[in-house]
């Protein structure tokens, strides 16, 4: 498996993303269970979740699935609601997750979204979770450029070590000023739902990408992946709910494209000339 810098330290490519996962019946579990495990035998270092996630269920699938294994050997990530984001709140959630994790720490602790509570009183509760020895790391989810350069300007905010956002070839917009902010402050980038939501929102499978995908011998996911994987820079986080679908996944990390091939995706799937609503899932 390429490795990347991810957090300031050597990880897989991909990560494993772990949305609805946990939340069928016994069999679909252990086959969910499987695949996390063969994910880590097979050297992704990566592992996402939230307590949002099936109400906890991911966390707890995760918990049973990681048993057994050198806890240092991977980055185990959750994040919590807004409506938890106070410091009294925040060591609640957090208590709660390691709980159905099963480990005493998290290697990245991420506010899910922004909510009501002031920046400030965030940074203050990680800051004090951290302290503590529950968390190694924070970060943020679905921030945009405003909410990125809001929270650097206070107090500890320098300390937020990435942002996770939406990010697949049908929504780039993160590319115009998202990434690079994020480069220039030396804060890692995770990248979401590189296949789009699985209803088919916010990405649309033109036909260029069909007939790449049929030249290059791969399936269109997998193309999709590696595009998104193309500047070995991000980190993207595919949910895999069998082994199958991972081994695929795992597959399309060595996968390359020409410039003539980017420059045609490009003309489908345009990159922004301008700062954009950042798009959400």
């Amino acid at each position: 498996m390429r490795q990347i810098t991810f957090n300031q330290q050597n990880a897989s490519a991909i990560g494993l993303g772990t949305w609805r996962m946990g939340e069928g019946n016994n069999a679909k579990n252990e086959e969910e269970l499987k695949t996390i495990q063969y994910g880590l035998d097979h050297g992704i270092t990566v592992l996402d979740t939230a307590e949002m996630y099936g109400d906890g269920k991911s966390e707890t699938l995760i918990g049973k699935a990681i048993q057994g294994y050198n806890r240092d050997d991977f980055q185990l990530i959750s994040k919590f609601y807004p409506n938890h984001a106070t410091p009294e709140l925040i060591k609640s959630s957090l208590e709660n997750s390691l709980k159905r994790l099963k480990t005493d720490y998290l290697d990245l602790y991420l506010l899910h979204w922004r909510g009501a509570t002031p920046l400030a009183e965030t940074i203050a509760g990680l800051q004090a979770v951290q302290k503590a020895g529950y968390i190694k790391n924070w970060g943020v989810s679905n921030f945009d450029i405003a909410d990125l350069k809001e929270l650097d300007s206070l107090a500890g905010g320098n300390e937020c070590r990435v942002n996770e956002d939406l990010y697949n070839v049908a929504s780039r917009g993160i590319e115009y000023s998202i990434l690079p902010w994020q480069k220039e402050h030396k804060m890692s980038f995770i990248g979401y739902s590189p296949f789009g939501s699985d209803g088919g929102d916010f990405l649309t499978i033109k036909p260029i990408l069909i007939e790449m995908a049929k030249q290059k011998h791969v399936t269109v996911y997998q193309l999709l992946l590696a595009w998104v994987l193309r500047n070995h820079n991000i980190l993207s986080i595919p949910k895999s709910s069998t082994i199958e679908h991972l081994k695929d996944n795992m597959a399309a990390v060595d996968i390359k494209f020409t410039a003539d091939e980017l420059k045609l995706i490009d003309s489908e799937y345009p990159k922004p000339n301008k700062n954009t609503q950042l798009e959400v899932i």
